[in-house]
């Protein structure tokens, strides 16, 4: 039988699951400490799935998941949380991930975040990223500087999610929190009326296209602070990424904005922590000097890799000497280490040292 709502929070809080996976055919899958497990339980049957979520949703969604095949969503549960939820077909039948986001934002010392990540949450404006593969705590990131800002600054905030994740109480700041799909048309269109809307930050979900892009370029010009996420695995990847998205007559003057307002690049990598049976990010951390700004207007991007080893007074760290450090201070093996090393050759020469 597939797990009611109700049951799937019970699962969340017994295991301590990040994610809990339904898909017919077989038992329900619960992700524990980044590791799958299979739950006690009956393999799914072909209509289980649809008959738990099909009556959540609203005659907009269902005609939305009917069309595209996918669809995002979000539930909350007083005192607990809410589940992210992404229905999705496959093979005829629907399946469902979803992913658990407490009721309470960590901060930055629960997160295990290197300090100069909290920096980036000080900045007046411009253009913070946080990037990372999935599930790689993205957007706790992003909701740990938000909640640090609504406790210490009065700001106007608007967040632009899909769907929204962690909810926000007004603290010192006022914070707009819209849902793309329900409150928005998309991420470009929000941005684009954003201006009108007089905040001092925007928190973009996910800078997915070019149009999505180029309205967060428009925005931060307008003296916003920015922030949002890419999946992208490097600071270097980042920037790339922004530029190529763009047609080539159009890449020099992106260069030539980014190198301006470019204020920081977080991108993380979760491992397992051998000190807590937790997990911890790996942090790679990349502040514009001017040199790095040079690099992204004169297309040398690939001499940015060197700054970041050589920047360590500035709180940059490259990712591979983020998971050294981490080996050292004995919370990350050394397998797991080389494993997620973006070089695993010099990783192995790192810890040999």
């Amino acid at each position: 039988m597939t797990p009611s709502l109700d049951e799937i929070f019970d699962v969340v809080r017994e295991t301590g699951a990040s994610d809990v996976i339904l898909t017919p055919g077989v038992p329900p899958v619960a992700w524990v400490r980044g590791s799958m497990a299979f739950l006690p339980g009956e393999p799914l049957r072909g209509d289980g799935v649809g008959d738990v979520f099909l009556p959540l949703l609203s005659e907009e969604q269902k005609t939305r998941l009917e069309e595209l095949g996918d669809l995002d969503f979000s539930i909350g549960r007083r005192e607990i949380g809410r589940l992210r939820i992404n229905l999705h077909r496959q093979r005829g039948t629907l399946s469902a991930a979803t992913r658990f986001i407490p009721l309470q934002v960590p901060s930055f010392e629960q997160l295990n975040l290197p300090r100069r990540v909290l920096e980036f949450a000080r900045l007046p404006r411009w253009l913070v990223l946080v990037t990372g593969g999935a599930a790689t705590g993205k957007s706790t990131t992003l909701a740990a500087m938000i909640d640090f800002m609504n406790k210490n600054y009065s700001y106007h905030i608007i967040t632009l999610e899909d769907p929204i994740e962690y909810t926000f109480h007004h603290h010192r700041s006022v914070i707009e929190q819209r849902e793309i799909g329900r409150d928005a048309v998309s991420f470009a269109s929000a941005l684009r009326h954003v201006v009108r809307q007089r905040p001092e930050v925007v928190l973009i979900g996910e800078m997915r296209d070019l149009e999505t892009i180029s309205a967060a370029l428009t925005a931060i010009e307008a003296g916003h602070l920015v922030l949002a996420t890419l999946h992208t695995s490097s600071a270097v990847q980042t920037i790339d990424r922004i530029i190529d998205i763009f047609p080539a007559a159009q890449q020099g003057q992106v260069r030539i904005q980014l190198s301006s307002t470019m204020q920081g690049v977080c991108c993380q990598m979760l491992f397992h922590d051998q000190s807590s049976r937790g997990m911890i990010p790996a942090v790679e951390i990349m502040v514009p000097t001017q040199a790095i700004r040079r690099a992204i207007r004169d297309s040398e991007t690939h001499l940015i890799q060197g700054m970041l080893e050589t920047g360590q007074s500035l709180g940059m760290q490259s990712m591979d000497m983020a998971i050294s450090r981490l080996v050292a201070a004995g919370r990350v093996s050394r397998e797991h280490a080389v494993a997620g090393a973006h070089d695993p050759e010099k990783m192995k020469r790192l810890l040999a040292a």
